[in-house]
This record gives C-alpha cells, structure tokens and sequence, in this order.
C-alpha cells in the first residue's frame, strides 16, 4: 500500500518522533510512504540515515501532489485544501484517517474507528475515519515493530554504554532524563544524590536546567554525577532506555518507548493551560497501576504527581526499585499482548478502500 502522511511539528519533537516511527514501520513491512512535513530538520540527527521506502517531502510539495492508497492526518493537522479536492476526485478514493494523540481515558474506546463522513468542503463525499491509539484491545494500540522485543533480548546495556562514551561505575544507578521545564528539577536532583547514581542528561530542556541547577562543569552533589548527554538517534534513544534503571520521558513518543523498554519510568505529560492534563496523567495511572501493590501504586502516583507539578512541594521521593521493575515488566507483557498500532492501521485503511 501507498501512504501520504502529513505531520506539522508544533512546538516540541514529538509529533514527528511518532510519525517518523510510523512512517518507518509501514515501509520495513513493504508499503512506502511518503512524509509531508513542515519542518523535517529534527529528521537530520533523529533519523539521520532515512528509511528505504520513506520519501520525506515539505508540507508545501502535497499542493501538487496526487494522493496515493491512503492518507494519514496526524494528530488533527489540517490537510491542504487543494489536496482534499485530489483525494476527492480520485477513484477510487484514498482510505483517510485522522490519527489522534495518545490517551488512557475512557473515550477512546468509544471514539476509536468511528466514521466521520464530510458533508460539506473540498472532500464533501469523503469519509475520515478516527484512530485512536491505546492501552486497550479496543484501541488502536502502540506503535511496536517487529524487530522491537528481539532486539531488546539481546542487547548488551554495558557495551553499549561503552561505546557511547557512559562509563557507569559498578553499584552505581543509572538515570536518564528527558523533560520540559520543570520546576521540581531540583528535588529530583537532590533525591538522586545520597545514592550513588549516573545521571544521563539529554540536549535541551533537560541539559539548561541541570547546568542551571549545577553548573558547567557540573558541581558535585552528594554521590550523584552528571553526564550530558548528544542528540541521539531513535533506535540509540532506545537503547537508552534499555540501559537505564530508571527513565524520565516527557510528551508521547519517549512516553511510548520507556514501557516497552520494561524499566521504571516516570512521564512528564505535555501541560495544557486548561489542565486537563492532570485528567489524561489519572486516567493512564489508573490503568497501568491497576495490578500494582497499593503502596507501590501510591509511591509512583505521588511521584509523578510532584514531577508534574500536581502536588505540594514535598521532597521528592523515588519508589523501590526492584518492585517497581516487576510493575514495569508486568505492564509490558500486558501491551505486547494488545494489536500493535501500524497493524491496525493497515487494516483500517484496507477496509476503508
């Protein structure tokens, strides 16, 4: 099958990152693709050799584009005008799908595949279809290629480490960090220092506010060091998450990427000024806690509450780690069990053609 994905990069790397990984997946299972795109530049250190059957276009290439087999929309960008009228001509009609961000709540479980036929405007005629990723066998799932939990079993998190330049010492945790700003930053810094702990810092948000909070180079903390951290590729950012002991992600796609990596995590969800973000965070501890032990399930909640601004300005307190790995693994083993998402789109574009 033939793909145009339309993708608008926001303010943040994220939309990209999942559609990136999408646009990979689809063409490692043999479709091509081809990837409309407004600013593509995080693609120079995100992906920097490209994918065989990804085509990456600007955004202003679909004006004269004629549409392929299907058409993604993610997360709600609104598509050419001029390339709806195409799209509408064409016979048969494309399948269009308006791929949504991720979310726990329960109306996702409604609003999953449901039709959306438009009446009116350049693709009256037309039917967009809504495709909602998910937690449950009733959504749409997570991205999960293939190849993803082979090579996870049989990768080496120290020669790894080793050939990225990390030397983590022996008994020492590993951490990394992945975030906006963030105001509870120093309460994780200082949670972190009585133990001896490797803290791997990525570019941006992350690194100015350590350096802020330490300095350039980095001042000593207790047991705790620092190590900043390059631009790292998808599948190396991966890896990071592999090797780490614990994860702090930010957004969806490193959000998506730390369950499958099966290690404790604590997600910085993207703040919205109306707060219903706080909605979206509830909603997806109420799931993936569901089978953890009550004072486990409260640890990591109280957590993740200081980090995203949710609580008081308590101390920072990091939950056990050995049952927090169980909790993660189990989770895990829950989602691989689940569709995966580029599977379900492929169908849901079958079917719609």
């Amino acid at each position: 099958m033939r793909w145009d994905l339309f993708c608008r990069v926001i303010d943040n790397h994220g939309d990209v990152g999942v559609c990136w990984r999408l646009a990979a997946d689809l063409a490692a299972r043999g479709d091509t693709v081809r990837l409309f795109i407004d600013d593509a530049s995080a693609l120079a250190w995100m992906a920097p050799q490209g994918a065989a059957g990804v085509d990456v276009q600007p955004w202003q290439a679909a004006a004269t584009a004629m549409p392929q087999d299907a058409v993604i929309e993610a997360f709600g960008c609104e598509l050419p005008a001029a390339f709806v009228t195409r799209m509408a001509q064409r016979s048969p009609p494309p399948a269009w799908i308006n791929l949504e961000y991720l979310s726990a709540e329960d109306y996702v479980e409604r609003s999953h595949r449901l039709p959306s036929p438009q009446l009116a405007g350049p693709g009256r005629g037309l039917t967009k279809t809504f495709f909602y990723p998910g937690f449950t066998p009733r959504t749409g799932g997570l991205i999960r290629e293939p190849w993803l939990a082979a090579e996870q079993a049989a990768f080496d998190p120290a020669a790894w480490r080793a050939a990225q330049g990390i030397a983590a010492r022996a008994g020492e945790r590993v951490v990394s960090l992945f975030c906006y700003d963030n105001p509870a930053l120093p309460a994780l810094l200082a949670a972190l220092a009585p133990s001896p702990t490797l803290l791997l810092v990525t570019p941006g948000a992350a690194a100015s506010q350590v350096q802020a909070a330490l300095g350039e180079p980095p001042r000593c903390l207790g047991a705790l060091r620092v190590q900043y951290l390059p631009a790292l590729t998808q599948r190396d950012y991966d890896r990071l998450l592999w090797s780490c002991d614990l994860n702090f992600v930010r957004g969806e796609d490193s959000f998506v990427r730390a369950q499958w990596a099966g290690r404790p995590f604590v997600w910085q969800i993207y703040p919205q000024h109306d707060g219903v973000h706080a909605d979206k965070l509830a909603a997806f501890e109420a799931r993936w806690l569901a089978a953890a032990d009550v004072s486990l399930a409260a640890a990591v909640r109280a957590l993740s509450a200081r980090w995203n601004g949710l609580g008081v300005a308590s101390p920072l307190v990091l939950p056990p780690t050995d049952r927090w790995t169980d909790a993660c693994v189990r989770w895990r083993t829950h989602l691989r069990a689940l569709p995966d998402l580029t599977s379900g789109l492929q169908a849901a574009a079958g079917e719609a053609r």
